[in-house]
């Protein structure tokens, strides 16, 4: 049996908790899928018997309270846009209140590579230090730091996974699935940086079913575990797969410095952008083998089949 009886996924209608959601609905897991807006949860869990559709505020403490009120494991895979990356240490801090407050035993927290700060190694261990260097990645890790703290002092069984730049269904939030939707459409997709540097993507049910995997194993609580994607690939290599499986030439435009300086005159969002260029000037990798040593088979889908399953969504 589970050591999860009942979960409950903060953010769940983001691309993780999307993917998180059928992973725990395969298993026979109950769960609540948490997020702001109820018909949005309602019609992307509304058919899932395990499920349980629950709207609330989670920068509130007393709706979040009522969101982890009677599980025993919250599986927080809140988003939040890059202008309000501020707001992720004071929301996982009031998670953890409420989890607290409603005697919840388990938290796994979902980050990414911004932690890591620019990396040391050509593939990044959990082992690595943590320096970073830009406002987000301080936030991450701050996230990061408050969920193993609240482990360290014995509040709950704190957990946190990091995955890198994903893709796939419902990913639209990511740096990937822009140049879909622009290989569908035809357009010249945007990288941010060169794109002939080494990087990596993960697809997203790929991740969902480690995150289920590590959160169902009480002894994988108190750290920290890596997930990495498919492998190493260039930004140029996995433009190209994506315009030919969608029946297209390779159209695109590296954006740099410059041009997202002239872009950021008019946009809060290209004024966020200029940090976070380090990672596609040196990328982190991610090792994975602590992982893959625990889990044993890790299932990681192709980049063919992952582009191909990505664009058959799409044009549903």
């Amino acid at each position: 049996m589970s050591i999860i009886q009942k979960a409950a996924i903060f953010g769940a209608a983001g691309a993780i908790g999307r993917a998180v959601a059928p992973e725990l609905e395969r298993r026979g897991i109950a769960f609540r899928a948490v997020g702001r807006d109820k018909a949005k949860l309602q019609a992307a869990f509304g058919q899932m018997p395990h499920a349980e559709v629950f709207d609330a505020d989670l920068t509130d403490l007393r709706s979040a309270g009522a969101a982890a009120r009677g599980v025993d494991t919250i599986i927080y895979t809140v988003g939040v846009p890059y202008t309000s990356f501020q707001l992720h240490p004071a929301m996982i801090r009031t998670a953890i209140e409420a989890a607290v407050t409603m005697q919840v035993q388990r938290l796994v927290l979902v980050s990414n590579v911004y932690s890591y700060g620019v990396p040391r190694t050509s593939h990044v261990a959990e082992t690595h230090l943590r320096e970073p260097q830009t406002r987000k990645g301080k936030f991450r890790k701050e996230q990061e730091d408050a969920v193993l703290e609240a482990h360290l002092k014995g509040r709950l069984q704190g957990m946190v996974v990091r995955l890198p730049d994903f893709y796939g269904p419902h990913a639209d939030l990511s740096m990937a699935n822009p140049i879909f939707r622009a290989a569908i459409e035809g357009k010249t997709a945007n990288w941010l940086g060169p794109v002939n540097a080494p990087h990596e993507f993960v697809f997203v049910p790929d991740a969902g079913a480690a995150i289920a995997d590590l959160a169902e194993r009480p002894e994988c609580y108190g750290e920290a575990w890596n997930v990495a994607g498919a492998g190493e690939i260039n930004a140029m290599d996995f433009i190209t797969r994506v315009y030919r499986a969608a029946g297209r030439s390779p159209k695109y435009r590296s954006v740099g410095r410059g041009m997202l300086k002239i872009m950021g005159r008019f946009s809060p969002l290209y004024r966020e952008l200029p940090e976070m260029l380090y990672l596609g000037e040196t990328p982190v990798l991610l090792d994975d083998s602590k992982l893959r040593a625990k889990l044993g088979t890790v299932h990681k889908t192709s980049y063919d089949d992952g582009i191909r399953q990505t664009l058959a969504w799409m044009r549903q």
